[in-house]
């Protein structure tokens, strides 16, 4: 699995459950989810999109505000995920 594909799929997800307030796809990978309309609620949306897009399940260290800050750190926590 290559990183512009994992991206991707991370892109399709926060437009599907991520509410924010442009698509996923004009989003630099490191700009502030948050700024850019991401909620609390809709992380939890997007976690349970990110888990069914890629067969993972977010340990509960991993579930903070800083693991969906970006695309870059979601991506991270994916790779991770997919490693272990």
């Amino acid at each position: 699995m290559d990183s512009s594909d994992i991206t991707g799929r991370i892109r399709r997800v926060l437009n599907d459950h991520g509410r924010l307030s442009q698509p996923a796809e004009l989003l630099d990978v490191t700009a502030d989810l948050y700024q850019a309309g991401l909620t609390s609620h809709a992380s939890v949306n997007v976690m349970l999109g990110l888990e069914g897009e890629f067969d993972v399940e977010f340990p509960d260290q991993m579930l903070s505000r800083n693991v969906f800050s970006s695309i870059a750190s979601i991506q991270s926590a994916i790779e991770t995920l997919k490693a272990g």
